[in-house]
């Protein structure tokens, strides 16, 4: 969320960078600024009365200890009158509730950097890694090599709750336990505490981090215990820390998680859902930082490497690209994304996003730390390291031989065998 302070203090900077996101509603900055001078009046008045009555109050007493009756009489009469115009005020709460209607809507500012642009297309590729394999013949796409080798049953998954939702077998379960392991390990190399947080929260969680109300079409709800399944580690693990002050020497704080994962990912069809391309229910290992915000762009490129290195071990070709405005998350200042080859459908897959979401997420959490006599606003960040089903599906088209697919080093003593044949 916006801190409204800026958006009072540079209106016009506000507006400038919400049309790089292409944000058609830049009537509501000059909204808010009106509703928050009303809201100042509102809140000047109500404080004048209330000193007023706290005095008159006292005066009362010492006017009923002295014996001066008829003079305490016309003070508490003062006081009737001023509870009175304290009631007329009480449209304090309600502009304060237009005030936070209108800035949780608001996504955040794109950095300085961010490339303009509408979507994916507009994204700039940042570098390239990896080498690209050397294929049998007719290579398979993974749903061909899952059937083929026992790994994965679409169709089970399909009986059991619906299309999305598949089912690992054997080998195939083995393997994404065996990636799951193997990443939380190298997170937690590199000085990321691991978690094991809840796998849905309330409404105050899912606000915090800008899912709500943004995603909120997308994520999986809970009627009758109003909670929503999460659709990423990175709500309860940010939300650890939500209304605390941290010591600025607790700062950078590392945190990693492994959880499923639900999105409903309404609208989506076609060849970029088939197999494990796009599914409603799949694993994932998140790394979040809370982070000073003098130090959060250092703490990105940190992040940018960690993916990237991890990336590496696996033996995948894969590119970065900054995210355009137009086609980053509601939430983030700046996002790059990592995409690993398919070479058996011969296209690109997402398989993590790193971002800098400066204060916006901590703005909505009230996540802070002591800077001197100051508390101060951190800053949080947030990649996948790993998602799994896009890397199972690289993994199985760009490691397969004519009569096995041979398995990244680094995962051998994970999975217990060096292919699957």
């Amino acid at each position: 969320m916006l801190l409204l302070s800026f958006i009072r203090q540079h209106p016009e900077r506000v507006k400038e960078r919400l049309r790089l996101r292409n944000f058609d509603r830049l009537d509501w900055i000059d909204e808010l600024i009106v509703l928050d001078e009303a809201r100042k009046k509102q809140q000047f008045e109500r404080d004048e009365v209330r000193a007023r009555i706290k005095q008159l109050s006292h005066e009362t007493g010492s006017l009923m200890r002295s014996g001066n009756l008829e003079e305490a009489e016309r003070k508490k009469a003062e006081v009737a009158e001023c509870k009175i115009r304290l009631a007329d005020l009480s449209a304090l709460e309600l502009l304060e509730e237009k005030i936070n209607h209108i800035l949780v809507q608001i996504p955040n500012l794109p950095a300085d950097g961010v490339p303009a642009g509408r979507n994916a297309e507009d994204n700039e590729v940042v570098r390239e890694g990896g080498v690209q394999p050397s294929l049998p013949a007719q290579p398979l796409a993974h749903w061909d090599l899952a059937r083929q080798y026992g790994l994965i049953d679409f169709e089970l998954g399909n009986k059991i709750t619906g299309s999305g939702f598949p089912v690992y077998l054997g080998r195939g379960a083995r393997l994404q336990r065996a990636l799951i392991q193997y990443f939380l390990d190298f997170n937690i190399a590199a000085g990321y505490t691991e978690y094991a947080p809840p796998y849905l929260v309330n409404e105050a969680s899912a606000l915090g981090t800008g899912q709500l109300p943004d995603k909120e079409g997308q994520m999986y709800y809970v009627g009758e215990d109003k909670l929503y399944l999460i659709p990423t580690a990175e709500v309860p693990v940010t939300n650890i820390y939500r209304d605390n002050i941290l010591k600025e020497s607790d700062l950078p704080v590392r945190m990693t998680a492994y959880t499923p994962c639900f999105r409903r990912e309404a609208g989506s069809y076609g060849k970029d859902v088939r197999g494990l391309n796009r599914v409603h229910q799949f694993d994932k290992v998140e790394i979040v930082q809370i982070a000073h915000p003098d130090k959060s762009y250092q703490a990105l490129e940190e992040m940018l490497g960690h993916v990237e290195r991890l990336l590496q071990t696996l033996h995948l070709p894969y590119r970065i690209l900054k995210l355009c405005a137009g086609d980053m998350g509601f939430a983030s200042a700046l996002t790059y994304d990592f995409e690993v080859f398919s070479a058996a459908q011969q296209r690109w897959l997402e398989v993590s996003s790193v971002s800098n979401f400066e204060s916006f997420q901590t703005n909505r959490m009230k996540i802070r730390f002591k800077d001197g006599k100051d508390n101060r606003l951190a800053h949080s960040l947030n990649g996948s390291s790993l998602a799994l089903p896009r890397i199972v599906a690289s993994l199985l088209e760009n490691h397969q031989k004519a009569k096995s697919i041979e398995l990244p080093e680094v995962l051998h003593r994970y999975f217990g065998a060096e292919a699957i044949s």
